[in-house]
Parts: structure tokens; C-alpha cells; sequence
């Protein structure tokens, strides 16, 4: 089978929750089929990121991505249009002639596409059967549904339903739309209702690559994984810095907390015991030497891979409930919930000292990875759902 796939991150290195996902989708298909890459790039990728993927791909081609600015001529005039302003905005000529060009040259049996942006080019598959694979609108969401203020409860809801029109209009080039949580399914179909078919495909990981970490773990150590390019992440770390780590300090001086990812050149509260370690290659070996992982998110979407790491690695989390949403976790048993700055930092203090809480919650977390989370699992569901897409070229039917 020959599958196009089309993705707006460049999945090499896979750095982050969504290119990990995409990173193994591809690793999966590219066993027994023929796989062509499409992929935004922010940079020219190096000729060692091309070889890797192409022990799996069969042709890579790398397009440069058109970030969004709210400020642009085209972002305002798009204010028009029945497109959200971020895809009028940020279409690519280039993607759109590397797609049509692909696609007339014959052969394709499926198109896969990854988000919601990469569904703005579905004009050029030229009929093929289509999957739009992690389908997230939870932060579009809430926003509408949590705005404080009159004028931002209009502007949001205006947000909201115009990607409501957008979806509804863009689906029917789609056979199979996956979400990865049953709250993301619940709002495509809010929001398109009567739309493809829905399946749900968790976010997952690749146990094989994350043995359960065995060495000594730096006492009263703290770890957020993170960039805060990715707005959500800053909002939790200076949330937790400012209002949380203060409380823990108070209970535990020693405590520490490292930071990964790039800091986006957005700065914290002064604190101490505190570091940015910016960029790292692989996060492993320092979330397993930490004793607490910490996710407190107040907003988002989708389901969190930095808890499943930390699960994944036997380091125990303290997570919020929005940052936990989209899991199957039960508080308590796999993870500890707080909401309030107060309570969170009492959970972290009740985990860095009890050494029987922390072992068991990593317990439970692991064997909860292997049975829901591990894509050796999972990944087989996902090239069956791709399979069935493409069976309806052949008049089988994907539904």
C-alpha cells in the first residue's frame, strides 16, 4: 500500500509529545508499506535527520512552515473569510504544489494527515481516502466556555464557531477523524456533528524505549518537562513558581527543580533551586533520576506525554486535573491531583517524603503504561483504522 502523509512538525528528532506520535505512526506504516513524508520544517533539516527517516520513509519532503501572526495584512483581511484566520494566514503555496504534484503523479491508496491545519490542503487529494489523524479542540473549547468577560465570551465564542463552520464544511474529505481522549471525541462532535467516523487512539509510547529507571534518584528533586514556546507549559511553570514552589520550599529548603525545553526567552520569578537546562536531547535520563514529575497544567488539550514519560520511567507525578484530563488515572492510585496552590504543594511535600507512596504510585503507573499506553499495543489499531480508510478506494467501504 502506498500512504501520503502529511505532518505540520517535522518528526525528526522526536522532541516533543505530538512528533514522538507522528515519530512511531510513520516507524509502524513504514514496515509493510510504502510511506511518503510531507512535513512543515521549521529550518532546513540536516542530511542525518533525512537518512533516519528514511529507514522508514520512502521520500521525505521537507516544506518551510509559515508561523501565524494575528498582525499580518493577511491574518486581518482573513477576518472575512469562513476560514479561522491561522489557517488563511499561514497557507503554504509550497505544501499545497508539493501535494498536488504528488498526488497527479498517481498511486496513492491513503492520505493520512496529521492535525487540524494539515486539513486546509485536503482541495488537492484529488478524491484519495483520507484519515485527519489527532483531531484536539479542547483549548478552543475552553476558552469560549471559560472566558471571564463579556467581550471575551463573544470573541471566543466567534472563535469557536467558525471553526465549527470550518469543520463542518472540511470533514467530508475525511473517512476516519481520530482524537486521542473520549473529551476531544465528545467535542467533534459538538462541533461537526454527523462527520466521519470518530475513533479514539491515545496518545502512546514505546515502552520497549523507556526501561523502568534502576539507579539512585537525586533526593527532593523536581522535574517539569516542557518548552514554553508552547504557552500552555509557561502558564503552568510560572503558576508553580510563583504560587506553589515557595510553599514547598517552606516544608523542604533543599528541594530542586529543573525545567527542560526551551525557555522561549520568557523568564520566571527570581527563585532559587531552580534550573533552566533549556533543550535536552533525551529528557530519560533526568526524569528517572527525579523523585517528583510535575504537570501543572490550567490549560490545554489532548492528553499530557509528559505524564506518560514520567509513568513510563517510575517517577511519580503530581499533576492538576486539567493536566491529568484525557488519561485513564484514577488520584491516589497512579498519580496525585491538586487544583489549589495549597494543596498541590502539600501533595509534592507528602510524596518527596514518603518513599512507600512514591514506589507504589510508580508501580501502578508502569502496569497502567503496559495495559492502556504502550504503542506496541496501540499501533496496530491505528495501521488497521489506516487500512480500512484505504479499502474504501476499493469499494469496501470505512465505516
Amino acid at each position: 500500500m502506498r500512504i501520503l502523509f502529511l505532518s505540520g512538525w517535522f518528526p525528526e528528532p522526536p522532541d516533543n509529545g505530538i512528533k514522538r506520535r507522528i515519530h512511531n505512526q510513520l516507524r509502524l506504516l513504514g514496515r509493510r508499506h510504502r510511506v511518503t513524508l510531507v512535513s512543515f520544517s521549521d529550518g532546513e533539516p540536516t542530511l542525518a535527520q533525512r537518512e533516519r527517516l528514511t529507514t522508514f520513509c520512502a521520500e521525505v519532503h521537507a516544506v518551510p512552515v509559515k508561523a501565524f501572526d494575528p498582525h499580518r495584512w493577511s491574518a486581518r483581511l482573513a477576518s472575512l473569510s469562513w476560514r479561522p484566520r491561522s489557517l488563511v494566514d499561514t497557507f503554504s503555496p509550497a505544501m499545497a504544489e508539493v501535494i498536488r504534484d504528488l498526488v497527479s503523479a498517481g498511486g496513492y491508496d491513503v492520505v493520512v494527515t496529521s492535525e487540524i491545519p494539515l486539513s486546509n490542503y485536503a482541495r488537492y487529494f484529488d478524491g484519495i481516502p483520507a484519515l485527519l489523524d489527532t483531531v484536539e479542540l479542547g483549548i478552543l473549547y475552553d476558552q469560549f466556555a471559560r472566558a471571564s468577560t463579556a467581550w471575551a465570551r463573544w470573541r471566543y465564542r466567534l472563535t469557536w464557531e467558525k471553526w465549527r463552520l470550518y469543520l463542518r464544511r472540511v470533514l467530508g474529505a475525511f473517512r476516519v477523524c481520530t482524537v486521542v481522549s473520549q473529551r476531544e471525541r465528545e467535542l467533534l462532535e459538538l462541533a461537526a456533528p454527523g462527520g466521519p467516523t470518530i475513533e479514539v487512539v491515545p496518545n502512546c509510547l514505546d515502552l520497549a524505549e523507556y526501561d523502568l529507571a534502576t539507579g539512585s534518584r537525586e533526593p527532593n528533586s523536581l522535574i517539569f518537562t516542557g518548552a514554553f514556546s508552547y504557552a500552555v507549559n509557561y502558564d503552568a511553570m510560572s503558576w508553580f513558581v510563583r504560587d506553589i514552589y515557595p510553599l514547598i520550599q517552606a516544608r523542604v529548603p533543599e528541594v530542586s527543580l529543573i525545567i527542560t525545553g526551551d525557555p522561549a526567552g520568557r523568564a520566571l520569578p527570581a527563585t532559587r533551586n531552580l534550573r533552566l537546562a533549556g533543550h535536552v536531547a533525551d529528557i530519560r535520563p533526568l526524569v528517572g533520576a527525579s523523585e517528583v514529575s510535575l504537570a501543572p497544567l490550567r490549560t490545554g488539550a489532548g492528553s499530557r506525554v509528559k505524564i506518560l514519560e514520567a509513568m513510563a520511567l517510575g517517577t511519580p507525578v503530581v499533576s492538576t486535573s486539567k493536566g491529568a484530563e484525557g488519561l485513564d488515572v484514577r488520584p491516589g492510585e497512579h498519580l496525585l491531583i491538586a487544583d489549589e496552590p495549597r494543596a498541590y504543594a502539600e501533595e509534592v511535600v507528602r510524596l518527596l517524603g514518603d518513599r512507600l507512596l512514591r514506589d507504589r504510585l510508580a508501580r501502578n503507573a508502569r502496569r497502567l503504561m503496559e495495559e492502556r499506553y504502550d504503542w506496541a499495543r496501540v499501533g496496530p489499531r491505528f495501521e488497521e483504522l489506516v487500512l480500512r480508510v484505504a479499502a474504501a478506494r476499493r469499494g469496501e467501504g470505512a465505516r
